[in-house]
């Protein structure tokens, strides 16, 4: 059975629990691109939502996977607020999709 994981600072996904989420808690960067190397080793998660604030800090990372059908990597706002960078990478990858600007 595939599971659905979340990844970001505790105040941000602690909530994701309560819906049967598995949550990953990583409160700086090198926590973060530990745990999100494990999260997509194997094929346990087809689902990884992190948090923007500490996506930007592994995008090297997410990036890899733009390309790959699983994980599918998806970035949600964090209690900080939302800085845009969810949306333009969901609006890149329709790009890449279809082929051109749906906006």
């Amino acid at each position: 059975m595939y599971k659905v994981a979340v990844l970001g600072d505790r105040d941000s996904i602690y909530g994701f629990a309560a819906l049967g989420l598995d949550v990953f808690y990583a409160d700086n960067q090198q926590k973060g691109r530990e745990i999100f190397k494990q999260l997509t080793s194997g094929d346990t998660y087809t689902i990884v939502y992190i948090t923007e604030q500490l996506a930007a800090d592994l995008t090297e990372e997410i990036e890899k996977f733009s390309f790959k059908p699983t994980p599918a990597i998806i970035l949600i706002p964090g209690v900080k607020g939302n800085t845009g960078q969810g949306m333009a990478y969901v609006k890149k990858s329709v790009e890449k999709a279809v082929g051109s600007d749906i906006l």
